[in-house]
């Protein structure tokens, strides 16, 4: 690996923590997260949905869960779930959150009009079960990623894609310390004080936190947490589509590949992209790092 960005003048630390309790539902964004049993996230994709065959009904499977608004307390002990606009008037409830999987299943089974299992894992449902680790990205690449489409916002990107941990420079944070300080009687963040980067740290920064080949890992520490990168992330259909409606986007793979595939910087090792529809870091932590907080502002460094 070469050409890799210049930090110096550009520190990168911890900019955005995004949970996502329910798997393809809406996140919440928090000021800290403690790392689960399973080296995810706690409280991270910790309910899935099943068909009564065993299936997954998610986001790639069923565009439907696009509709579904979920809203969560401050202190994640409840979501309440809803669909704006649905012609049924399903009205709109809400549940503890971990424990009121058997209810929220009863509501789901009305929505999608079929019988809907709702499964709780305290070391979450990850999209990898490999590297399991929370997905890592640079608030630049999102903003690049926003300007490859006309009309898309930083806040839709953030959505489409679904990473948990976001980074910026130092520098180019703004308000997130003072953001942290206001709500430190609080877990949630509201998603407007979410920074917005100055340029300082490179677009696809993160790029550089996964090694050569499958066998090469690169080890960092955020805050507290030690980190392996393991690779890109492959995506799925859900980045192509409205967060909001489901609606798809023409052309988003194709245009976004192509475009990955022109600015994949000098650090990125070309031999991991096997096709160029890919976007953040997977991450894999070790059970020595169950229970340690990240905290919005850690510092990110390279071992």
């Amino acid at each position: 690996m070469s050409g890799k960005p210049e930090t110096k003048s550009a520190l990168p630390c911890l900019a955005g923590i995004r949970l996502h309790p329910i798997k393809s539902l809406d996140p919440i964004s928090v000021n800290e997260a403690r790392i689960g049993v399973g080296g995810g996230l706690e409280h991270d994709r910790a309910w899935a949905l099943f068909s009564v065959d065993g299936r997954w009904v998610n986001g790639k499977r069923t565009a439907a869960m696009h509709l579904i608004r979920a809203s969560y307390a401050p202190d994640l002990s409840s979501v309440t779930l809803a669909v704006p606009g649905d012609r049924r008037n399903i009205p709109a409830r809400t549940f503890p959150f971990p424990g009121g999987t058997e209810d929220a299943a009863e509501w789901f089974s009305v929505y999608f009009e079929q019988q809907i299992l709702v499964r709780h894992a305290p070391e979450g449902f990850p999209d990898d079960n490999i590297a399991n680790g929370p997905t890592i990205i640079s608030t630049a690449s999102l903003q690049a990623v926003s300007g490859w489409f006309s009309g898309l916002r930083l806040e839709d990107t953030r959505r489409r894609f679904r990473t948990t941990l976001e980074i910026d420079s130092a520098h180019g944070l703004v308000g997130a310390q003072d953001a942290r300080a206001r709500l430190n009687s609080t877990k949630a963040v509201d998603s407007e004080l979410h920074p917005q980067s100055n340029g300082a740290l490179p677009a696809f920064w993160e790029d550089q936190l996964y090694g050569e080949d499958e066998r090469s890992v690169v080890r960092f520490r955020i805050g507290e947490v030690n980190f392996e990168g393991s690779n890109p992330c492959a995506r799925c259909p859900v980045p192509a589509r409205d967060p909001q409606t489901g609606a798809d986007l023409l052309g988003f793979q194709k245009r976004f590949s192509e475009l990955r595939r022109e600015t994949l910087p000098a650090w990125a090792p070309a031999a991991r992209f096997d096709h160029f529809y890919r976007l953040a870091t997977n991450t894999r932590v070790a059970p020595t790092e169950t229970g340690k907080l990240l905290h919005l502002g850690d510092p990110l460094q390279i071992s």
